[in-house]
């Protein structure tokens, strides 16, 4: 088990295997030593939790757990892409996207709950840049999606 993994463990979290893409695209792609994994679905077990918009059928609290389990997606989409999580030495960059009723502007809060999990789970290589864009409509009307870049050893 890798280190960001028993760190996960610490949070009572199991890498999933990875999202399958719902079109044509690819979970990440590794050029060099940078993966770019493509944007994350709160997807758990092939099913979104919820769908709506932030601010209105979605509370914040409930999308920043969305937002954490996007996290969780892209750890995945990480593992399957390099094997061993060990190898990430920095998650550089998340974009954030927060389908939002017209009146919500909490989307940073938001988009902290995948920021929070990755830095606890790769420690100082977790923390990153990072934005959080309010979208009127995403993906199978999720509320959050999040996409990555990382560097790799």
């Amino acid at each position: 088990m890798s280190r960001v993994e028993e760190r996960l463990a610490e949070l009572g979290i199991t890498v999933p295997d990875v999202v399958p893409p719902v079109a044509a695209y690819q979970p990440a792609v590794v050029v060099g030593d940078v993966v770019y994994v493509s944007g994350q679905l709160p997807l758990v077990n092939g099913e979104l939790p919820a769908t709506g918009k932030v601010g209105a059928e979605v509370t914040a609290e409930e999308a920043y757990e969305l937002a954490r389990q996007c996290g969780i997606n892209i750890i995945a989409a990480l593992k399957h892409a390099v094997g061993d999580l060990d190898r990430v030495t920095r998650i550089a960059k998340l974009g954030g996207f927060v389908a939002s009723a017209p009146d919500f502007t909490g989307q940073p809060g938001v988009i902290n709950g995948a920021s929070e999990l990755l830095g606890h789970a790769f420690g100082d290589a977790g923390q990153h840049a990072r934005s959080a864009v309010a979208a009127p409509v995403l993906p199978l009307d999720t509320p959050v999606e999040v996409d990555a870049i990382a560097y790799v050893a």
